[in-house]
């Protein structure tokens, strides 16, 4: 038996104290099938251009797909709206069991969207198809907390960054475990004063027979042994052996003591899987002083690495430091970076070095409870406070957005992958550096050709929602599920992907962004001191060649515009109503 179609959205006013069910036009599902499709247009329409992030008219989604809580792998929500670290279109995802408890909660919704700023702090609560506002008396708690004083739940709400409005500030879910994490989205949930989102669902049933299938088939992928294996706790090894591991602050390529941060260490120290019973277990456990903490890829790469702490333990404290604040440890890590930087060149007069873990971890709370100077101007992000201060270029980023610790200068292509996201700086639109290693150089057009196939690819999945990993046993981008239930995607999955990729484009055009926002971060052009990419830099007109054929086989123009050949051919004509032209 088919599952029910979910077919409406909860709108929630925060300010004027209403839910509403309204339908999703029918159009709008073929066209954009979910998640972060759907919640793409649904910005893009309730938004006027220049809305302040952290103002009353910005909005946020809460989205799921039309496959949520079927797909096997990790389910996930996408988190939508306009993001207080950049100013463009911000997407964020994050697993766990909340997923399902909301598809479960939510019934015939695909999804909430929320509106307005609350007069006092309160939560939402979705339950049989609708949602209540009560007040939040769980405000000025961390995540952990929060999560748990809601038993016979599922918890997504935000920490002490979020309530202070801290630029890239998180949603923590599963008690801190997973986060819907860069670029803020937690920020304007402070914003609005909504603490948290309760919800009490089942998952719901169905597609088993397929279920299973897919289960099997993604078991035997590559992906599916790896995660079996290791997950991402291995990357930080991968990144280090080929030298492209982001290491003190962006100086170096490799880190001595990586090892020690790697996955034969965290099998060491686990004291458990997160989903042990399963077929594909889901990351390590360690233990922390402040509770278990389950690292990820970046937790050893930028709070280790990157700051030349090779204590396991120290590391896995900083890790869980940022889950109960609320706050991505990507941005805190090189806000930390940025910080031992400028002291070094006569910016900040700040006592702190690399190889500081309790210093690093001082700094971080300081700029969750914004209670420092210091702190209140790398709570904006790192560019805002060497706007502040001085230091400009330390550490690198993209749209305002810091950057993740796979070093372009180990692997060009990743260069392009960070300019052209849509979020900002961001490996997970696109990762071509687990091939270009392999294959040696690209050269500019295969390098914009793989860029954009992987960009594509995961806006197919990240609307329906799929698990990143399980993707890669979906050969046909998820159509057999979606005939399932009963969704034909107009023009076919394949250019549903393109076409998400161009509507946040136009979002961001909208927004002011140009060829010059997708840009080389100065600091990529210093040469790296240390490993097997010793002396090497992103050459600019490298860049430039890559970055034009990146625009020509989007079909965009030379600043980084749909042409109004490629708005036709989309059918985004509806959505062009904000420019006064469009060249072809």
């Amino acid at each position: 038996m088919a599952p029910p179609i979910a077919d409406r959205l909860l709108r929630v006013d925060l300010s004027a104290r209403s839910v509403e069910s309204t339908p999703i036009p029918g159009e709008w599902r073929r066209r954009y099938v979910g998640g972060k499709g759907l919640g793409a247009r649904y910005l893009y329409d309730e938004l006027d251009a220049g809305v302040d992030p952290l103002g009353d008219e910005n909005a946020i989604l809460f989205m799921l797909g039309p496959l949520s809580g079927y797909l096997p792998g990790d389910s996930r929500y996408a988190a939508i709206t306009k993001s207080p670290l950049t100013g463009c279109f911000l997407d964020s995802y994050a697993g766990g069991e909340f997923p399902d408890s909301l598809a479960g909660a939510l019934g015939s919704h695909m999804g909430l969207l929320v509106t307005g700023v609350a007069s006092e702090p309160v939560r939402l609560v979705v339950e049989d198809g609708d949602a209540t506002i009560e007040p939040a008396e769980t405000w000025g708690a961390g995540t952990v907390e929060t999560s748990r004083a809601f038993p016979n739940s599922s918890v997504a709400c935000i920490g002490p960054a979020g309530e202070r409005q801290v630029a890239y500030a998180t949603i923590a879910s599963d008690a801190g475990d997973h986060h819907a994490g860069r670029g803020g989205a937690g920020a304007v949930m402070g914003s609005k004063r909504l603490k948290a989102i309760v919800a009490r669902g089942d998952p719901p049933d169905g597609l088993d027979d397929l279920r299973d299938a897919y289960a099997a088939k993604y078991r035997e992928t590559d992906t599916g042994r790896w995660l079996r294996a290791s997950g991402t706790v291995e990357t930080i090894d991968f990144a280090n052996e080929i030298g492209a591991l982001s290491t003190r602050g962006w100086s170096d390529g490799q880190f001595e003591a990586a090892e020690e941060l790697g996955i034969t260490t965290v099998e060491d120290r686990a004291v458990g899987r997160e989903r042990a019973d399963t077929e594909t277990p889901g990351g390590y456990r360690v233990a922390t002083e402040d509770g278990d903490h389950v690292p990820r890829g970046a937790t050893a790469m930028t709070l280790g690495a990157g700051l030349d702490i090779d204590d396991f333990d120290a590391v896995a404290v900083l890790g869980r430091t940022c889950d109960r604040l609320g706050m991505d440890l990507i941005s805190a890590g090189s806000a930390v970076a940025w910080t031992v930087k400028a002291n070094a060149a006569g910016v900040l007069d700040r006592s702190l070095s690399f190889g500081e873990p309790d210093g690093a971890r001082a700094l971080l709370e300081e700029i969750a409870e914004r209670e420092s100077e210091l702190g209140d101007a790398l709570a904006d992000g790192v560019e805002a406070a060497a706007t502040r201060v001085g230091g400009r270029d330390l550490v690198p980023t993209v749209k305002s957005m810091e950057l993740p610790a796979y070093d372009p200068r180990g692997a060009q292509s990743m260069a392009l992958a960070y300019a052209t996201s849509d979020r900002g700086a961001c490996h997970r639109r696109a990762r071509p550096i687990e091939r270009e290693v392999f294959d040696g150089d690209w050269g500019a057009d295969r390098t914009a050709a793989e860029v954009i196939r992987e960009q594509d690819r995961r806006s197919t999945l990240w609307s329906l929602i799929a698990d990143d990993f399980f993707g890669d046993a979906l050969d046909d981008l998820g159509r057999e599920w979606l005939e399932s239930v009963g969704l034909d995607p107009a023009g076919g999955l394949a250019t549903v992907g393109e076409r998400i990729w161009n509507v946040t484009r136009l979002f961001n055009v909208r927004e002011g962004i140009s060829r010059e926002d997708d840009s080389l971060p100065a600091a990529l052009q210093e040469p790296l001191e240390s490993g097997p990419r010793a002396g090497a830099t992103v050459d600019r007109d490298d860049f430039d060649s890559m970055l034009d054929a990146y625009y020509r086989r989007r079909g965009w123009t030379d600043d980084g515009v749909p042409t109004a050949q490629t708005i036709d051919r989309l059918g985004l004509a509806a959505l062009t109503d904000d420019f006064d032209t469009l060249d072809d």
